[in-house]
């Protein structure tokens, strides 16, 4: 494989104010200074970040959850997730998330990779992990959250990815992972 010269495109930032601070997302715009010299107007959302979890019931089944998301006014189907409160690890907002939506715990947790699904307006990051040894606890749901959890063949989930009923990026990004790892591929 030839070796390509990697040049750096940094920007620097010389100004930042607060365009609004919301109860879960901040709006920040930035004046920066580009590689050429010239400067740019950076718009942006800072995300406390989340965690996603791929939990496996058995080998070749998964939770998922239906949810209607206001922005898009629908219903999507998704992977367990979560937002990261302030001073928690990742790992614990997994099993919180996975509790309290899903109802269940796992003897087995493992980190697989953090994802960036925004990069071009926000800072957001999602940790995804694998939760497998499954045990029903019984759910949790704060007072104002509407969801039904469902145990779904893997199978069939990939098969709603291919034919759109799936098209929320972090699910579809988790359940390519989830096969791979099902596999043994990775």
């Amino acid at each position: 494989m030839a070796q390509r010269k990697v040049v750096d495109f940094s920007e620097t930032r010389l100004d930042s104010e607060a365009v609004f601070d919301g109860v879960l997302l901040h709006v920040r715009r930035d004046t920066v200074r580009l590689p050429n010299g010239n400067e740019a107007t950076r718009e942006y959302i800072c995300h406390p970040g989340a965690a996603m979890i791929i939990a496996r019931p058995d080998p070749d089944s998964i939770i998922l959850e239906r949810q209607f998301r206001y922005p898009l006014a629908r219903h999507f189907i998704e992977l367990p997730a979560g937002k990261i409160d302030r001073g928690e690890e990742p790992l614990a907002t997994a099993q919180r998330e996975l509790r309290e939506e899903c109802g269940y715990t796992a003897q087995e947790w493992r980190h697989l990779t953090t994802l960036h699904p925004c990069i071009a307006y926000a800072d957001e990051r999602i940790e995804l992990y694998l939760a497998d040894g499954l045990t029903q606890v019984g759910a949790a749901l704060d007072e104002d959250e509407f969801l039904e959890v469902m145990t779904v063949p893997l199978q069939q989930a990939l098969e709603w990815v291919r034919d759109g009923a799936i098209t929320e990026a972090k699910a579809v990004t988790g359940l390519l992972w989830a096969e791979k790892i099902r596999r043994g591929e990775w």
